[in-house]
């Protein structure tokens, strides 16, 4: 159990997803603060929570409150996060971190001079299979790198009626696809792998350049079936789906392919990392089995089972083998990495969990990315030491 006490800003889909990972991390949470009064009475009432607070504010003025979890749409998180560090709280927030890197790289030199921990959701590195791949790599057992191949597809914006803020450029960023499934991809692989994307190619896509937008509120990954609502046509410049080719640092290449419109593919974040000793291969729709592969012998799946796995992979497995750990286990063991870096008092030494300096790169990643796309060519992302 946690000493800490942690507050979440946003009542939309990730926010709850934030309270229940906190409760089973062991941490307690005082409460949440939706866009209105209403919305946050709702939301306590649902989850069982103490509070409901009005408002930011209102968390940033409770003393009992350490940590604060941005789960708010993208354009909120700068404002949101600056307003959490200079209150001297703690902070996670949810990827982006902001909408461009000039305001990335500022939330980087608040945080440090604020002295507070600051980390980015992405999760998908405490799948345990996840850091089970990335120790092979730092043990060598991958060998010399060659290349890395993958994709994240969902098909939750599949038909042009359904529609939720992220298509909105104003609300979500002038990327979708990359920003919001993509970044998570290029997080996880840069951090099994220990390289660093220093150069893209991109060719985006928007496959509806209308789409049909409820008179009301739309949540993400819900699409009311039968229910008939007022709408509208708004025309949307955001992708629906695009590929990369990218360059690491070790003269390693890459490929990525991202889709919001793909029949049949729920959330589902494949990645293929080719070495000179062996492959390795994951797909997160089926977390618990990692394959290995092999030139001069058959290939292995490695199941999630503590008694097969590294040290470090154990310290992101909670249940024996055969008792599968998924989506809502990766915000538990992030989280108790990052109030246990907190207590320990070594948050400013380099975590596994992701920084403000990661998101920072992430940001960079996607500029370069969308100026690939527009001018057709090699770009290479700008300076991360900001």
């Amino acid at each position: 159990m946690s000493n800490l006490i942690a507050a979440v800003v946003g009542t939309g889909f990730i926010g709850p997803v934030h309270v229940e990972g906190l409760r089973r991390a062991g941490v307690e949470v005082a409460g949440i603060a939706g866009s209105s009064p209403e919305k946050s009475s709702i939301a306590a009432r649902q989850l069982g929570l103490p509070l409901a607070y009005p408002d930011l504010n209102a968390i940033l003025a409770d003393p009992r409150v350490d940590v604060v979890h941005i789960t708010s749409p993208n354009h909120l998180h700068f404002e949101q996060t600056a307003s959490v560090i200079e209150a001297g709280k703690h902070v996670i927030c949810e990827k982006p971190l902001a909408m461009d890197s000039a305001e990335s790289a500022s939330l980087i030199r608040l945080a440090e001079s604020n002295g507070v921990a600051a980390a980015v959701n992405y999760n998908i590195r405490y799948y345990p299979l996840s850091l089970e791949s990335a120790e092979r790599c730092r043990q060598g057992q991958t060998g010399e790198l060659f290349h890395i191949t993958g994709s994240y597809a969902q098909d939750w914006l599949f038909h042009p009626t359904d529609f939720n803020w992220r298509v909105l450029d104003d609300q979500g960023g002038e990327l979708r696809a990359i920003a919001d499934i993509g970044t998570h991809w290029l997080d996880l692989i840069q951090f099994i792998s220990g390289q660093k994307v220093i150069a893209v190619c991109a060719d985006l896509a928007t496959v509806y350049p209308q789409r049909t937008m409820p008179l009301g509120p739309a949540e993400t990954f819900t699409t009311p079936l039968g229910e008939e609502r007022p709408t509208k046509t708004i025309n949307v410049t955001t992708e629906d789906f695009g590929c990369v080719l990218l360059r690491f640092d070790s003269g390693a290449k890459g490929v990525l392919w991202v889709s919001q419109v793909d029949a049949g593919r729920k959330n589902c974040l494949q990645y293929e990392i080719a070495g000179s000793k062996q492959s390795l291969r994951w797909n997160s729709e089926r977390p618990n089995e990692l394959e290995i592969g092999h030139r001069d012998s058959a290939n292995q799946i490695l199941h999630r089972d503590p008694a097969l796995l590294t040290d470090l992979a154990n310290t992101a497995v909670s249940y024996p083998g055969g008792h599968n750990e998924g989506f809502g286990d990766s915000f538990k063991q992030l989280f108790k990495a990052f109030y246990s870096s907190i207590e320990s008092g070594k948050f400013q030494d380099t975590p596994t969990y992701p920084t403000f300096y990661d998101g920072h790169r992430e940001l960079l990643l996607c500029e370069a990315i969308l100026k690939s796309h527009r001018m057709q060519r090699w770009i290479e992302p700008g300076a991360t030491n900001q």
